[in-house]
């Protein structure tokens, strides 16, 4: 099965051959490198830019208004933070003009913590990105999510928010990509560069790919359950379902885990649905605790489903720090982990109204 990086990769071919992306640029997103998570790797389109996010995100700009679909990449989400006056702008601009100057441009970044990157490296973009007007806000968690959410927001006439967990990156689907070989070690040699100064010359064979996507704005229940509605997102999706599965084993309660895949617009339908049935509520992810996105979705679900909650709704977050720590001890106790989510689990479960 593919990994996230090769499924980013696999459906920025499809944009460039047959949907109409013209340009894939950022920080070392072209030739050698190929990214630096190699999501970019082979793509005919793919070219370096100056280290300069805010030429990327006005370039990206730009070009969406010329009638281009751009592919834009800001490295790591902790260097976005000094375009959101041209974030803003580029999420009003259709809106502003009764609909005369769409902006089909994505804008992608790798998120939250994993690969030990401290405070330069490690922040999530969750909750300011879903405060942003105007823009779609994606964040998957599998390769095909990635791959058919990709395709879906390279078709849209609105600005989109790629985010991906850089902590899932390397790790391989259990859902196989349509076109995609059987065999992960066939699609590794097609399609990832050799390492050394053979790369130079190196071309990919990439898969005959069928038309897929995944509707933007469309949940996923990884797990159906009874006594608990589980929302998350991101890295802390597999954690929510072997902790779901750790707690049916130990205790037999059933949590039901929804990945919402979409942050906005996100699947009002499927949640409102499971937190009516199951009465109980979390929300996980690993953004930080004040005006947390979670938040929001808390105050949505209390609204709409207060007469149906059986316990307090709760929020398992990330902590309320400037930052993340480089050693792992002071890591794993920045964001959420398998046994705090487990806990939040149970104590959800078990509260009595």
């Amino acid at each position: 099965m593919a990994t996230l990086a090769q499924a980013i990769r696999l459906a920025l071919h499809v944009g460039e051959t047959r949907l109409g992306v013209t340009d894939v640029f950022g920080e070392d997103v072209g030739p050698p490198l190929g990214g630096v998570f190699t999501c970019t790797q082979g793509l005919a389109t793919a070219w370096n830019t100056p280290l300069d996010e805010r030429g990327i995100v006005g370039t990206a700009f730009g070009l969406a208004l010329a009638g281009e679909r751009p592919v834009a990449e800001i490295q790591f989400c902790d260097y976005i933070y000094n375009t959101i006056d041209l974030l803003k702008l580029a999420g009003n601009c259709c809106w502003s003009s009764m609909g005369q100057f769409p902006v089909p441009m994505v804008l992608m970044s790798p998120v939250g913590s994993g690969i030990h990157g401290s405070i330069y490296h490690s922040h999530s973009f969750d909750a300011i990105a879903t405060h942003i007007p105007g823009w779609k806000v994606v964040l998957p968690s599998t390769p095909l999510d990635t791959y058919g959410l990709m395709i879906a927001a390279i078709k849209d006439p609105n600005p989109v928010m790629f985010l991906y967990p850089k902590a899932l990156i390397r790790h391989q689907g259990t859902e196989k990509i349509p076109g995609e070989p059987d065999d992960p070690k066939v699609l590794s040699r097609m399609i990832d560069a050799p390492v050394g100064s053979s790369r130079e010359h190196w071309r990919p064979s990439w898969p005959d790919l069928p038309d897929f996507e995944i509707p933007i704005g469309s949940a996923k229940c990884c797990r159906p359950g009874e006594h608990l509605t589980v929302l998350t997102y991101g890295r802390t999706v597999p954690l929510c379902e072997q902790a779901a599965q750790k707690l049916f084993e130990q205790e037999g309660i059933s949590a039901e885990v929804i990945d919402l895949r979409t942050l906005f617009p996100y699947d009002g339908e499927m949640i409102l649905a499971s937190t009516r049935k199951t009465g109980r509520l979390l929300v996980v992810n690993e953004d930080t605790e004040v005006t947390n996105f979670g938040e929001h979705l808390i105050r949505v679900l209390t609204e709409h489903c207060f007469y149906h909650l059986q316990a307090p709704p709760r929020l398992l977050a990330g902590a309320n720090t400037p930052g993340v720590g480089l050693s792992w001890n002071l890591e794993r106790v920045s964001v959420p982990q398998l046994d705090a989510i487990h806990a939040a689990m149970r104590e959800v479960a078990m509260t009595e109204a």
